[in-house]
């Protein structure tokens, strides 16, 4: 590969990414941009860093999914946005609204910030089949590592040094996680 990332670097940087996905407070966009700031435009290097991270987030994409499905109800009657109505109730309807629009949704969950926790909620106890998640998954996770190493790119064509570009991407993906919460947080408030 280059200098800068060796094979162990990439093996940790799957585990950041699956632990990150299974503890959504780990900055895992940011490890793959930091990764694909260091890639020095190597477009083999960019495929396996973008590879790696996806691979982390698709193996913690499917723990959370088999920790959320182990849980089951009892976790559903605990979690507030399910007791609009019965929880079986809400679950069939947001299980159904998945399987609709499975990919759009797959796919958006795993890029809008805090979008993949409820809808791996909803998914993994609306009872939504494992095996079609499993396969649904791994575009999502692919597209997801694909952006975030095209945020690293962005800070690299910006600044001369790897070592800039890393924090820029660290920076940039910081902001964007802020402003999608700050929208998220703005939306609940106006429906409410």
């Amino acid at each position: 590969m280059t200098e800068t990332i060796g094979l162990g670097y990439l093996i940790g940087l799957t585990g950041v990414v699956a632990f990150g996905a299974i503890v959504p407070i780990v900055p895992t966009g940011a490890a793959v941009s930091v990764a694909a700031a260091f890639s020095d435009w190597n477009p083999l290097l960019l495929l396996v860093v973008i590879g790696f991270g996806a691979a982390g987030a698709y193996l913690g994409d499917i723990g959370m999914y088999g920790l959320l499905r182990l849980a089951g109800r009892p976790l559903a009657e605990r979690v507030g946005w399910l007791q609009e109505g019965t929880a079986s109730v809400t679950l069939g309807r947001l299980r159904t609204r998945v399987e609709e629009h499975e990919l759009p949704v797959l796919l958006s969950s795993r890029l809008i910030p805090g979008g993949r926790v409820p809808v791996l909620l909803a998914a993994a106890l609306g009872g939504y089949s494992w095996r079609r998640y499993v396969i649904a998954d791994i575009g999502a996770a692919v597209l997801w590592s694909a952006v975030y190493a095209a945020i690293g790119l962005l800070g690299r064509s910006v600044f001369p040094e790897p070592w800039q570009a890393a924090i820029a991407a660290v920076a940039i993906v910081v902001i964007v996680t802020l402003a999608g919460s700050a929208w998220n947080r703005r939306r609940a408030q106006r429906e409410t």
